[in-house]
């Protein structure tokens, strides 16, 4: 009796047993992070708690004090920079997240797992995305009753949110870049609170920036936050800076074009820096 010629089967390699295994190595790995946040709330809080306090504090305390040019709503006018602001609360916890893995040896543990090229990184940044879109949720609530309305159409509407959340994702790679990076969570911690005074106050996320130097206004003009916190003002209708400048003209356009940038060139150099990690 002979036998059936036998086909050798292809190789498997790790992290490719399947069409899908790359995502389903991502969706573990969300499940993971989420389970770890819900252990831990006050990584939760520390990204939602900011732009509460701010939108309280100048949306409802402050708000006679403030005066919009043209005379519109404050809280309409700061609603948009503080909703964008929860992608800059976010680079923080992300950052100090990666860190931990790193040091208590998760990333070793994660090596000798057939997983796919990036998924510890994707899982940290679509988990940390789902926090994101909780916080803008809480905002969102917050923001509505103390007086913020939408006024364009529907699209308008959830195409605003959308740019907020697409710059929350990515901040969230600023934030693993930097946790790769850096390691120390003082020193991250200490990086983190930086970025978010620095890109807040020099941006026209509260205030207009009709009124700072001229250098500085430019700079703040240019700003992805002020670029984020324009277009959606633009799309929800609400109060706008007048401005001749290219990104208050078309904040839309050079919202997407800097966010996809921003994306590009943090994704590489994020998976780039964790694979020399994974390697020491």
């Amino acid at each position: 009796m002979t036998s059936a010629p036998v086909t050798p089967s292809a190789p498997v390699l790790p992290g490719v047993a399947g069409p899908f295994s790359g995502l389903a190595d991502v969706a573990a790995l969300v499940g993971r992070r989420l389970r770890h946040l819900r252990r831990s709330p006050g990584k939760v809080l520390a990204v939602a708690l900011n732009p509460l306090v701010m939108l309280v504090a100048l949306g409802y305390l402050f708000e006679a004090s403030i005066v919009v040019p043209g005379g519109a709503s404050y809280q309409e006018y700061l609603f948009a920079g503080i909703a964008a602001q929860v992608g800059l609360t976010s680079i923080g916890p992300t950052a100090v997240g990666i860190a931990d893995d790193l040091r208590n040896g998760l990333v070793d543990r994660f090596r000798s797992l057939s997983i796919a090229r990036g998924a510890v990184l994707a899982g940290h940044t679509v988990a940390d995305l789902l926090v994101a879109v909780f916080t803008l949720m809480l905002v969102t609530g917050l923001g509505t009753l103390l007086g913020w309305r939408p006024h364009g159409t529907a699209g308008e509407t959830l195409l605003g949110f959308a740019l907020v959340l697409g710059f929350s994702y990515a901040m969230l790679w600023v934030g693993v870049l930097l946790g790769l990076v850096m390691r120390s969570i003082e020193t991250i911690e200490s990086t983190g609170s930086l970025l978010l005074v620095l890109f807040t106050f020099v941006s026209n996320a509260l205030l207009s920036t009709d009124r700072m130097p001229r250098w500085l206004g430019v700079i703040a003009e240019w700003n992805p936050l002020s670029v984020v916190a324009t277009a959606c003002r633009q799309l929800w209708g609400n109060p706008v800076a007048a401005s001749h400048s290219i990104p208050a003209q078309h904040p839309v356009l050079i919202s997407v074009l800097m966010l996809a940038a921003i994306i590009a060139v943090a994704v590489p150099l994020a998976v780039r820096a964790y694979a020399r990690a994974a390697t020491r």
